[in-house]
C-alpha cells in the first residue's frame, strides 16, 4: 500500500492530524480520497485581496508591560491606520509570548501554576492595547489551542524535510534571552552590587549558564546562501539600513545549527515536540510561529495570502533582531513560505539614559503615564519622540514640553485662530486657493499653499520609509510654519460681514 501524507486544510483537520498528544497521523492514499478538504473562506471580492498585515512582536508575560511596549504599539498602529486611510483593508495582530524557562521560573517564584500567571500578565497586555486605543484585530497567545496545533505542525513540516535532527548541545545558556550563545561572545563581570562574579553575554550583559543537554537541532546552517540571497533580493527588509548591515554581516560570517528544543528535565512549560514526550519546543520558535497562527496557517492550497501573509511589516524591538531577521526568515525558507517583507527595528526608550527593563526595575508604567496625561498626549509624544535608529530618553518634563509646544500652542492655536473669527470661513478659504483669486495672494500665502499642498506627499514618503516620527514631525512643521503668521491672508471670495 503506497502511503502518502496528508495535508490538513482546515483547523479541524489538522486537530485530528496532530491528536492530543501531538502524535502524528500517517494514511494511506485511497482513504485519504475520502477525506474531506473543505476550507471555509469568504468568497467575496475585498476578502480575495490580499489585506495589509502588520505585526507587533508577542510580549513576555514575565512581568507586567512598561512604557517601550506601549511604544512598539503606538508605532504598528500607525502603520496599520495608514494605510486604512489610504482604502486598504489592514489588519494588526499583537499578542503575548507564554511559554518558556522564564516563565516557568517566574511562576514558581510567584507560588503560582504558569497558565494562571499568564492569564494574570497577558490580560494586562490586553488592557494596555485597549487604553492605547489599538486598532488589533487580533491579540494571540501561545498559548491558544490553535496556536499550539500550528506549531506542532510546522515542526512536522521541518522534520519531515529533514531539517530536525537530534544531537547533544552544550553551551552558554541565558535564561532572560532564552537562547545559547557562542563561546566567543562570553565573558566574566562583576555584579557592582553583591560582588559576586558570573558569566554573561557581551551583546545584552545578561547572565548565562553552561548547559549539556541531548536536543534537537534545526540546520540553521544549510541556509546561510540561501538567506544572503534573500537579503540581495530584497535589501530593505530590515529597516534602518544599518541594521539590515549587522544582519547581513552575521549571516555572512557563518551560521550555527540552532537548538530547537529543551529535555522536559529542564523545561515543562511549553509545546510538547510531537512523538517525542521527552522535549519540549523551544520557545522561539513556538513564539515566531504566532505570525502565522493568525494568518491562517496552515494554509488551503491556493489561500496563502487570503488573510494577509505574507506580512507587510513585522514590528520588532532592535534587542531581537537576530530571531526575526535570520532565524524567521530560515524557518519560513526551509518550508518554502515567503518571508515578511520588511521588519522594522526600531530603537529603545530610556529612563535616565538607561534602557528601559523589566529585570532591573527602570521602567515607567504606561497606565500611570496614560492616567496622567491622556492617551493622545502619550501617543503624540510617543510617535513624536521615539527612535528608529537612536534610542529616546523618557522623562515627563519633555511630555509636557511637547505638549505645549505641538498640541497646545501649536495644533489647538491654529484650530482656534481658523475657526473662531467670524470673519473666516475654512470652505470659502479653500475654494479661494483652489480658484482664479490665488494668483492674486502675496508671495506668503502662496508659499504657506504650496506647503500644504505638497504636506500629504511629504508625510507619504516617510510612512513607506516606515518612519512615523519623521512623517509626524513634517506634519507639525507645516503646523508651526502656518501658526508663525500674525495675520491670515483673507482675499474679498472669504470676506464676510461681520453682523
Amino acid at each position: 500500500m503506497n502511503l502518502r501524507r496528508v495535508v490538513p486544510t482546515t483547523r479541524s483537520q489538522l486537530r485530528l492530524s496532530i491528536g492530543n498528544q501531538g502524535v502524528h497521523q500517517w494514511v494511506c492514499r485511497s482513504c485519504r480520497a475520502k477525506t474531506p478538504s473543505q476550507a471555509h473562506f469568504s468568497t467575496s471580492r475585498r476578502s480575495l485581496e490580499k489585506p495589509y498585515y502588520v505585526t507587533t512582536p508577542i510580549f513576555y508575560v514575565n512581568a507586567a508591560p512598561h512604557v517601550g511596549h506601549l511604544y512598539t504599539m503606538v508605532l504598528s498602529d500607525i502603520l496599520k491606520r495608514w494605510q486604512v486611510l489610504h482604502g486598504k483593508q489592514a489588519i494588526l495582530c499583537t499578542g503575548t509570548d507564554e511559554h518558556g524557562m522564564k516563565i516557568q521560573r517566574a511562576a514558581a517564584q510567584a507560588h503560582t501554576p504558569p497558565k494562571e500567571f499568564c492569564d494574570l500578565t497577558a490580560e494586562t497586555f490586553k488592557s494596555l492595547a485597549k487604553r492605547a486605543g489599538l486598532s488589533n484585530d487580533h491579540f494571540v497567545r501561545t498559548t491558544d489551542p490553535d496556536h499550539r496545533e500550528a506549531v506542532q505542525y510546522f515542526w512536522q513540516m521541518l522534520k519531515e524535510r529533514e531539517y530536525i535532527y537530534e544531537s547533544k548541545h552544550e553551551g552558554w545558556y541565558c535564561v532572560s534571552d532564552e537562547t545559547y550563545y557562542p563561546e566567543s561572545t562570553i565573558e566574566k563581570r562583576l555584579d557592582p552590587f553583591t560582588g559576586r562574579t558570573f558569566m554573561a553575554s557581551q551583546e545584552t550583559g545578561k547572565e548565562v549558564e553552561w548547559t549539556s543537554e541531548r536536543n534537537y537541532h534545526f540546520r540553521l546552517s544549510a541556509f546561510k546562501d540561501r538567506l544572503l540571497d534573500f537579503y540581495k533580493s530584497n535589501p530593505e527588509f530590515v529597516v534602518p539600513a544599518a541594521r539590515m548591515s549587522d544582519v547581513v554581516k552575521w549571516v555572512s560570517d557563518g551560521l550555527e545549527d540552532l537548538s530547537v528544543s529543551r529535555p522536559v528535565e529542564r523545561l515543562t512549560w511549553g509545546i510538547p515536540v510531537p512523538d517525542d514526550e521527552s522535549q519540549t519546543i523551544y520557545v522561539w520558535l513556538d513564539a515566531l510561529v504566532n505570525y502565522i497562527t493568525k494568518a491562517g496557517y496552515p494554509w488551503a492550497p491556493g489561500k496563502e495570502s487570503a488573510l494577509g501573509w505574507p506580512a507587510d511589516v513585522q514590528v520588532v524591538g532592535k534587542d531581537i533582531v537576530r530571531f526575526h531577521c535570520i532565524y524567521w526568515p530560515a524557518f519560513l525558507l526551509a518550508l518554502d513560505l515567503e518571508p515578511p517583507k520588511q521588519v522594522l527595528t526600531h530603537a529603545h526608550w530610556t529612563l535616565n539614559h538607561q534602557k528601559m527593563a523589566k529585570s532591573t526595575g527602570n521602567v515607567v508604567n504606561p497606565f500611570f503615564a496614560i492616567d496622567r496625561f491622556g492617551v493622545d498626549v502619550m501617543r503624540y509624544y510617543l510617535a513624536l519622540e521615539g527612535g528608529i535608529i537612536n534610542d529616546s530618553d523618557y522623562g515627563n518634563d519633555f511630555i509636557v514640553e511637547r505638549y505645549k509646544k505641538g498640541l497646545q500652542g501649536g495644533l489647538g492655536n491654529l484650530v482656534s485662530r481658523i475657526t473662531r473669527p467670524k470673519i473666516w470661513s475654512v470652505h470659502e478659504a479653500v475654494q479661494s486657493a483652489r480658484g482664479e483669486s490665488a494668483a492674486n495672494f502675496d508671495q506668503s500665502t502662496r508659499m504657506q499653499v504650496e506647503m500644504l499642498e505638497t504636506l500629504g506627499k511629504s508625510a507619504n514618503a516617510k510612512m513607506e520609509e516606515l518612519n512615523p516620527g519623521a512623517a509626524l514631525h513634517a506634519i507639525m512643521n507645516a503646523v508651526y510654519e502656518v501658526s508663525r503668521q500674525r495675520t491670515f491672508p483673507i482675499s474679498s471670495a472669504n470676506k464676510r460681514k461681520d453682523k
